[in-house]
């Protein structure tokens, strides 16, 4: 992720780089689902009202990278949000089959998922 520009970032605002990238697989730290990695926000942004819905007791702070996830658990497929607190590396290596991940992804000879150059914004 580049480094945000001088006069991109608001006065007082403290820089933070993402812990996980683009295609990287992760695991919910709490709920019982993995996914892969296809976007990143540097900070919250998601409704108020999505995140006021979230326990007080675990909601998490909006000053840290949130990441869109082709999500997955046992039973169904979605896109989850997910703040950087509460993931953690997959390092199962076991293959996800979230259906859109074929649009977006490739996976390569090691196992790690790479952006399709076609599916770039």
């Amino acid at each position: 992720m580049p480094a945000p520009q001088p006069d991109a970032v608001p006065s007082g605002a403290v820089i933070r780089f993402a812990k996980f990238n683009i295609g990287d697989v992760v695991r919910h730290r709490i709920y019982p689902f993995r996914g892969i990695i296809f976007d990143v926000d540097p900070v919250f942004a998601n409704t108020e009202e999505w995140w006021q819905a979230i326990p007080e007791e675990v909601r998490p702070s909006k000053d840290q990278p949130f990441y869109h996830l082709l999500a997955e658990n046992q039973d169904t497929e979605y896109v989850a949000y997910v703040s950087e607190q509460n993931l953690v590396p997959d390092r199962s290596g076991e293959a996800l089959r979230h259906a859109r991940i074929a649009e977006m992804f490739e996976r390569d000879d090691e196992g790690a998922y790479r952006l399709r150059s076609d599916a770039a914004n």
